[in-house]
Order: C-alpha cells, then sequence, then structure tokens
C-alpha cells in the first residue's frame, strides 16, 4: 500500500505520541529516582545518590524482593511444564474437544484477577504460586504452540526413520527447536508473576509481601517517596532485560539436528 506524504507524516506522529504516552512517565520516575526532595516534586530541586543506597539498605524492600522471586520462579516453573504439555496435546494430537481445551487454557488471561484471587484460597505461599501460574500458563502456551505448529513434524518423523527412541528424538530435535521458545515464554511468565498485584492481593497471606505490595503500601507513607523511586526505576531498567531478551528469541529461527 502507498501512502501520501502526509499520511506517513500523520502515522508518524501518532506513533510518537503513543511512544510518549508509555515511557515519558517511565522517564520521570527515573529521574526522580535521583531527586534530592523527599516527596515526589517536580522538577528535581537536584540530584543525588543518597535514596540508592537507603534502598539497599531497606530490609523490608529486600525481604519483598526475594518473596517476589521465589513466588516468580514457581510459578513460571509450573507454567514451563502445565502451558508446554498442553501445547504438545493441542499441536501433535487430534481429539474431540481440542479447540475447547485451547481456548480453556487461554481463558484464565482474560480474567479479572479479583475472580482468581477469590477463587484461592486458604492464603499463603502455594496459592499465590497457583494464582500467578494460571495467567502465567497462558504465555508459555502460546511460545510452544506457535513454535510447533512453524517447525511441523518432518524432523522428528526423519529422526524415528533413522531408529532414533522418542526420548532420543526430543532431546536431540524436538527440544532444540522449543529451546528457545521455551526460554522466551519463561521470561515473559517470570515477569507478569513478578509484577502482579490483583491477584496477590486476594491470595497473600498476612505478613507475606511481594515487592509490588510492598510499593503499594509505602507509597503514601512520610519521608518514604525516595525509596519508592528508586525501587521503581530499578524495576524499570530491571524488566527492559527479560522482555527484550524474550522478544529476540521468540523471533529467532527454530533448528534441529539429528
Amino acid at each position: 500500500m502507498i501512502l501520501s506524504h502526509r499520511a506517513r507524516f500523520g502515522l508518524r506522529v501518532a506513533m510518537g505520541l503513543g511512544l510518549a504516552v508509555i515511557y515519558v512517565p517511565l522517564l520521570v520516575v527515573l529521574v526522580n529516582s535521583f531527586n534530592t526532595s523527599k516527596t515526589f516534586a517536580w522538577p528535581p530541586q537536584g540530584l543525588t545518590l543518597r535514596w540508592w543506597a537507603n534502598a539497599l539498605d531497606n530490609p523490608g524492600a529486600r525481604a519483598a524482593l526475594r518473596t517476589s522471586v521465589v513466588i516468580g520462579l514457581g510459578a513460571t516453573a509450573v507454567a514451563l511444564v502445565l502451558g508446554t504439555m498442553a501445547a504438545f496435546a493441542v499441536a501433535r494430537y487430534r481429539f474431540f474437544g481440542r479447540d475447547t481445551v485451547s481456548f480453556l487454557v487461554i481463558l484464565p488471561i482474560a480474567l479479572p484477577g479479583i475472580v482468581t484471587g477469590i477463587a484461592l484460597n486458604p492464603f499463603g505461599y502455594l496459592t499465590v504460586i497457583v494464582g500467578h501460574a494460571t495467567f502465567c500458563i497462558v504465555v508459555v502456551y502460546n511460545n510452544v504452540l506457535a513454535r510447533l505448529r512453524r517447525t511441523g513434524t518432518s524432523l522428528e518423523e526423519a529422526s524415528m526413520d533413522l531408529g532414533a527412541t522418542t526420548y532420543q528424538t526430543f532431546r536431540l530435535v524436538t527440544f532444540p527447536q522449543l529451546r528457545s521458545a521455551l526460554l522466551a515464554g519463561a521470561l515473559l511468565a517470570f515477569a507478569l508473576s513478578f509484577d502482579e498485584i490483583v491477584v496477590t492481593t486476594f491470595t497473600t497471606a498476612p505478613g507475606l509481601q511481594t515487592l509490588p505490595l510492598w510499593i503499594f503500601d509505602n507509597l503514601f507513607r512520610p519521608n518514604q517517596a525516595p525509596v519508592i523511586n528508586v525501587v521503581a526505576a530499578a524495576l524499570i531498567v530491571l524488566s527492559l532485560l527479560p522482555i527484550w531478551a524474550a522478544q529476540k528469541l521468540s523471533g529467532d529461527n527454530a533448528g534441529g539436528r539429528l
């Protein structure tokens, strides 16, 4: 399709506005983490690294970070196993209700988090992990299913024809083709779990705080604004790495070897 100069200019402006809406607030948070003011005042009154040192020494933030990492790893592990198995079942086999199974696997990511939270009890680590895994499975499932459909079964059939066992075929042919898709799905699942707050709020036990909950609880406490800015800025920077890696890995060409 050939667009006029005016149309191309309009699309560039719209794209610029969209990116500004997304990234300008993030840049404000990053700059504010160096603000000498103890409030969310803007523009910054000066620049300092003092709040970064305070954030590193904050025991509540460190404990919440550990909790988020443990829950994120647990939810990612569950999502990798269940999401991959579901993707293999849908992509490799034909059975009654296959489309319904695919719909049911994807459905949880569209459900309000409060519904999942209310449905799960008693509360605790396991409940939070299960709650996060319900929507993390979707990410792994979609990545693996897309890769399986793209690679087909020709290499696996050739491996079996050459005398390889099912385990050898999976280890030498199937898994190398899925490796980048699995890693991309795991990175996205961990990022989703780490950032989740609604499901966590309704499934966590008293005294159990993830980092997003810790930020929310301390957001409007006196003199906590600088530390919150630092933690939020660190999360913005750290979140770029798994998302970038997942995008690169999802776009890799799959390949296997005999």
